[in-house]
């Protein structure tokens, strides 16, 4: 099994990153691999195309999903927000039932606005939220004081702890036999005639 992770950070190995691995190492340690893309600067400038292709390619492969961000004015960073939302309107069917988590990095605030828009992507394609035990967010300036977070550290090592679960618990249901409810086609009610 593996677990692709999207890291939303203009800064490659940054505060965002930090915590995606922290994530990772639990995912490890129970036996599942996971991959992190850096969507950084690319999405802007002039290559969001292949990068959109490339995760679209990584998301068929893979079973479970996390995306990460920094907090850049009280939201998740401008250049992921692209990336998802042209992968999100092109790869439902890819997404759908996949478990997936929203993890936000910040100095000081503005986690719980940015969670808030990344976990709409994940209701909308219908794909269970792995939660922790508490909101998934970390704080700090730099990776070093991202570490020094404890709380932080700690609901990514959950994090990671009940994405390996649920995605276990999904391959042991597919192997018993029983199957997701099937897709419905959407309704759209539209409120001005």
């Amino acid at each position: 099994m593996k677990v692709l992770m999207l890291n939303g950070s203009r800064k490659e190995h940054g505060c965002t990153y930090t915590a995606l691995n922290l994530v990772g190492e639990e995912l490890n340690k129970n036996g599942i691999d996971y991959e992190i893309v850096h969507v950084g600067k690319d999405a802007l400038n002039g290559s969001i195309g292949a990068l959109v292709k490339q995760v679209s390619e990584k998301l068929k492969e893979s079973d479970g999903l996390v995306i990460g961000s920094p907090v850049y004015f009280a939201g998740p960073s401008a250049e992921l927000k692209a990336v998802l939302d042209r992968i999100f309107m092109s790869c439902e069917k890819d997404l759908r039932l996949k478990p997936a988590a929203a993890v936000a990095s910040a100095r000081r605030a503005g986690t719980t606005a940015t969670l808030d828009v990344l976990n709409k992507y994940l209701s909308y394609t219908e794909m269970p939220i792995v939660t922790s035990r508490y909101w998934n967010m970390v704080h700090g300036f730099t990776p070093e004081d991202v570490l020094k977070d404890e709380e932080g550290v700690q609901i990514m090592r959950v994090l990671g702890q009940n994405m390996a679960w649920i995605l276990k618990s999904f391959d042991a249901a597919k192997k018993a036999g029983i199957q997701p409810p099937e897709a419905v086609t959407k309704t759209f009610t539209n409120f001005i005639s």
